[in-house]
């Protein structure tokens, strides 16, 4: 009788492990089709600044380094703390936008007490937290081609396709974090991620967490090409399924001021999941029915969102920073040119708001 268990048990394991290998099989071939071709390539050599902010041209590969990385502006944020919370939306490399606009708030000073991101946004708002400008959009405009931070060797690495031990650990010892200013306790950091039993989204705070960079990390984990990550022993993805716009989350704080930072334009609105990627939803998720469900009605979610925005925005609830003209820059985008334009896009519509800006925080 005890080797008759004992056999069920050993083919249980079995067909589980088949089944864990036919759904990393999936998750490979949409990692696939989500990076081209020339993404795959070797970085030639890291991309470093020199003191004097200039850039060795040797060191560049030709298309894989935005052509403007020396003129990245750089520097550290002042100790002035404005009242009020900002919010980031996230949108993978779409997150240029974002990188800007903190950059251009950084260099006038508006620095906001509280700072809320989610999937992008997060990692973006880890470097306006730590007052270091410049630095996620050096990361991203000068490493996207890197071989050990976006493409199939972190996805075989890491079961994800961005490589968070290259941001963590690698390029630390390039542009070393400041984790004693991102640890003030005048300046919070929340980021925004998925709980996969029950599709809610969870905000996890520094200071107040176990460890808010795998936080970032799950906020940051895009579904269908990363696998979960495990905190406390609950799986967590990307913090946008549940909440891409996590204003509400600043209103039920009771904060009087609210900036939102968006990555799309104004009049953008999601269409329905395709049947493709509901298929591969349910075939990668059906043993998280409730984040599953979060997932499919994702699209919806964010559509009323922008709704809600809006109204809030006309009635001087909030204020948006969205960008002026429509987004054409994927979530992996491999055009270096494109996500640069972006950056300064997001800096610059920054820099011509700056008087509307500091009239609603009611600031000189």
């Amino acid at each position: 009788m005890k080797d008759r268990k004992e056999s069920k048990l050993s083919l249980k394991e079995e067909k589980l492990e088949k089944i864990d290998k036919e759904i990393d099989k999936l998750r490979a071939e949409i990692a696939k089709k989500e990076i081209r071709l020339g993404d795959l390539e070797e970085h030639r050599a890291a991309v470093e600044a020199s003191a004097d902010g200039e850039v060795d041209d040797n060191l560049m590969k030709p298309g894989k380094v935005y052509s403007g990385y020396a003129t990245i502006p750089s520097g550290h944020a002042s100790e002035r703390i404005v009242k009020g919370c900002l919010v980031v939306e996230g949108g993978a490399f779409r997150g240029a936008y974002d990188s800007g606009v903190l950059d251009r708030l950084m260099t006038e000073d508006i620095n906001l007490e509280c700072t809320i991101g989610v999937s992008a946004g997060a990692l973006t708002g880890m470097n306006y937290v730590s007052g270091q400008i410049g630095r996620s959009a050096r990361v991203n405009l000068g490493y996207r081609h890197d071989k050990r931070y976006v493409g199939l060797k972190p996805f075989r690495k890491e079961a994800s396709i961005v490589g968070f031990s290259f941001l963590y650990d690698t390029y630390e010892e390039i542009e070393p974090f400041d984790m004693e200013w991102f640890k003030r306790r005048d300046h919070r950091f929340i980021a925004v991620v998925t709980n996969m039993l029950t599709g809610k989204a969870e905000f996890f705070e520094r200071g107040k967490c176990r460890s808010i960079k795998r936080a970032v990390k799950a906020s940051a984990s895009m579904p269908l090409v990363t696998r979960p990550t495990v905190m406390d022993g609950v799986p967590y993805l990307d913090g946008g399924c549940a909440d891409k716009i996590p204003f509400d989350w600043a209103l039920e704080q009771g904060f009087e001021k609210i900036i939102v930072i968006r990555t799309r334009e104004k009049e953008y609105r999601k269409k329905p999941a395709g049947a493709g990627e509901k298929r591969a939803m349910e075939l990668l998720y059906h043993e998280y029915p409730e984040f599953l469900r979060t997932a499919l009605e994702s699209n919806d979610m964010y559509n009323r969102q922008c709704d809600e925005l809006d109204a809030l925005a006309a009635a001087g609830r909030v204020m948006v920073l969205d960008p002026g003209t429509p987004v054409t820059v994927g979530r992996l985008e491999s055009d270096m040119e494109k996500l640069g334009a972006l950056y300064w896009q997001g800096y610059n519509e920054t820099g011509e708001r700056l008087d509307a800006i500091k009239e609603y925080l009611e600031i000189s």
